[in-house]
């Protein structure tokens, strides 16, 4: 018996293949299985004490330390950073905090330092009295001036920084609403509008960079706001029913121009821009003509002495048992004032039922044929069938059958049932004259 190969098909000697045959391997050793359970913790471990090391370095109290988690720890770490090689140690005489406490109180916002892509490089501690959240919660928002921004403004915003960085030293101002605290917004109904005002300075000790410097003041002051800082930009002034002046604070020189003897027994209205005069005049008519200490607010532009205009806004109340008006005036920027108007002209939400669904409109053809008909139930009752007997009713000698005013009727009938669908018998159309 002749045995062939399966591969090549050649005759063999016995049962065997002509390929190479492997020799036979010795099963490989296990390895051992080992746990990275340990790696991981010990790697963990490190970068606890890593982040326990930069959180030690912060400047800030040990109590707010201790509530630091890894992402306010990195935030506030990077935010550090980018002010140590923005302003190095070396580069300004250093200041002790008293006096930077003492300089921030006085001012009426907080204080705001971009990089020149919009990175966050500094924040002063008295954003809270303005936002209602510290310098580590307003990081965790993001690091960059659009993140703490409302996101309608971000392109505005934008556009601004790029032309201010374009012309350094140019100072721009726009207003945003800002990021707040939940209480805050509960409190006060949304965010808090605020207006940043600033310009890109060169550093003179680094050939090459830039910062934006800018002071971020709020456009609308709160109840809360009793500070001094909040009493420099307003004046007061009393006035009778008719909006003459009978006193007027000092500061009136400062934010006017005008002496406090000038503008006693003179008019409101006469400082006033002719387009805002119906405005002003319907805040006095509300103010004036409302029951109890009634009160109202409008932004307005009055007449400077050097013949520029000057934007206020006006809050106005009766005072004197209803024979005196009080006109509490905050100084704007136009920004601001632009922002407040465009905020007057918004729409509020209101919490109303919902609108009844709307009935579905008949066919074109079927209206006209409806309108026919009725027009020829119109003629029908017009003109009576002879042989019904004539009421002695006042009525019927008041509107006597016109057969002129018949036949049109009857003409415009039958003109507007041929432009439409076939409808019913006139007399079963109820007319809305009758």
């Amino acid at each position: 018996m002749t045995i062939f190969c399966s591969h090549c098909h050649r005759p063999l000697q016995a049962e065997m293949s002509c390929l190479p045959r492997r020799g036979k391997q010795a099963p490989a050793a296990l390895k051992p299985f080992r746990s990275t359970k340990s790696a991981s913790k010990a790697r963990r471990d490190q970068i606890n004490v890593e982040l326990q090391a930069l959180r030690s370095l912060l400047p800030i109290s040990a109590r707010e330390k201790e509530r630091l988690s890894y992402l306010h720890t990195m935030a506030l770490v990077c935010l550090q950073l980018r002010g140590a090689q923005m302003f190095p140690p070396d580069s300004a005489p250093p200041a002790g905090p008293a006096l930077g406490t003492e300089l921030l109180s006085l001012l009426p916002g907080f204080l705001l330092v971009l990089s020149a892509n919009g990175k966050l490089v500094y924040i002063s501690e008295n954003v809270a009295q303005v936002l209602g959240l510290s310098v580590v919660e307003l990081l965790a928002q993001g690091d960059t001036v659009f993140d703490i921004l409302d996101g309608r403004a971000r392109e505005d915003v934008r556009k601004k920084l790029l032309l201010a960085q374009e012309e350094p030293g140019r100072e721009v101002t726009f207003v945003s609403e800002m990021r707040t605290s939940k209480t805050f917004r509960l409190q006060h109904g949304g965010n808090r509008a605020v207006a940043v005002c600033g310009r890109f300075t060169a550093l003179r000790w680094s050939a090459s960079a830039t910062a934006f410097l800018a002071l971020c003041t709020p456009v609308m002051r709160l109840p809360a706001d009793s500070d001094a800082s909040s009493q420099d930009n307003l004046f007061q002034s009393t006035h009778v029913l008719d909006m003459t002046f009978t006193d007027v604070t000092e500061s009136v020189t400062y934010h006017l121009g005008y002496y406090k003897e000038e503008l006693i027994g003179q008019s409101w209205y006469s400082l006033l821009h002719p387009e805002d005069t119906d405005l002003a005049a319907a805040q006095h008519r509300a103010v004036a003509l409302g029951a109890g200490t009634a009160s109202g607010t409008a932004v307005l532009r009055v007449l400077h002495r050097d013949r520029t205009w000057a934007w206020l806004r006006v809050s106005a109340r009766r005072d004197g048992g209803g024979h005196v008006i009080t006109c509490t005036s905050h100084c704007l920027r136009e920004e601001e004032a632009a922002y407040l108007r465009a905020r007057e002209h918004r729409p509020t939400p209101r919490n109303t039922a919902p609108p009844p669904a709307p009935v579905a409109a008949p066919p074109p053809g079927r209206e006209l044929s409806l309108l026919a008909a009725q027009l020829r139930a119109l003629a029908d009752s017009l003109s009576p069938p002879a042989a019904s007997p004539a009421w002695p009713w006042p009525e019927a000698e008041a509107l006597p059958p016109g057969p002129h005013g018949t036949a049109l009727t009857r003409l415009l009938g039958d003109a507007l049932e041929g432009a439409g669908a076939p409808v019913a018998h006139a007399h079963y159309v109820p007319c809305p004259h009758q």
